[in-house]
């Protein structure tokens, strides 16, 4: 595997990342895309007790753990595969599981902080940052969190009030300045179609 092109998709929590790296999939194929979603990369907290992972501020840069994840995406793309971890949302700490991933063509990086690391950034061949409003941002995610992650209404707006919101003004928001693509009004389609076609060339290259 020689020089992959990397992307890395950040944004507010809710503002469709998900949705942006899911059309870069459909463009490139699965079988020449590899995604890293930086979720998965918040730090083990299995020596801590279920209070005190609830405490932890999720939406800080600290909460991850960066050595690992920068030097996964290193061995991606030089052709090796990985074991990436994977995170429960239940208990606040990492899965006994891991998720193996191979080299591809494409590989993706999508989370709150993708564009935060220069490390990380400079590996990137394609920076974009998907913006959406703040009120659909946190529609979004109360819903996300109470339907998939079994948390109640009261627990997430009081999150948003005291780490997401503040957070994502703190360090989320400033990242936009590295990025090559924002994206207006979230993962809206005519600037998507114009990132998947760049990618459809690629491939087909």
């Amino acid at each position: 595997m020689i020089n992959p092109f990397i992307i890395g998709i950040a944004g507010g929590s809710g503002s469709g990342k998900s949705t942006v790296t899911r059309k870069v999939i459909e463009a490139a194929g699965t079988q020449h895309t590899a995604v890293i979603v930086q979720d998965n990369y918040y730090l083990d907290q299995s020596d801590l007790t279920f209070e005190q992972r609830v405490r932890t501020n999720y939406d800080h840069p600290h909460a991850f753990d960066w050595p690992l994840m920068i030097a996964q995406i290193d061995d991606l793309r030089n052709g090796l595969p990985i074991k990436m971890p994977l995170y429960d949302f239940t208990s606040h700490t990492r899965s006994d599981q891991m998720e193996r991933v191979a080299p591809a063509k494409v590989i993706v990086v999508e989370g709150l902080f993708a564009l935060y690391d220069k490390t990380l950034r400079d590996m990137m061949s394609m920076k974009i940052y998907v913006d959406t409003d703040p009120d659909v941002r946190f529609i979004r995610r109360l819903t996300r969190d109470i339907n998939e992650r079994g948390r109640t209404m009261e627990s997430v707006i009081e999150q948003y009030k005291s780490t997401v919101r503040p957070m994502h003004n703190q360090f989320i928001e400033p990242t936009k300045r590295f990025s090559d693509v924002i994206l207006p009004h979230g993962a809206n389609e005519p600037a998507v179609d114009l990132i998947t076609s760049k990618i459809d060339r690629l491939i087909q290259a």
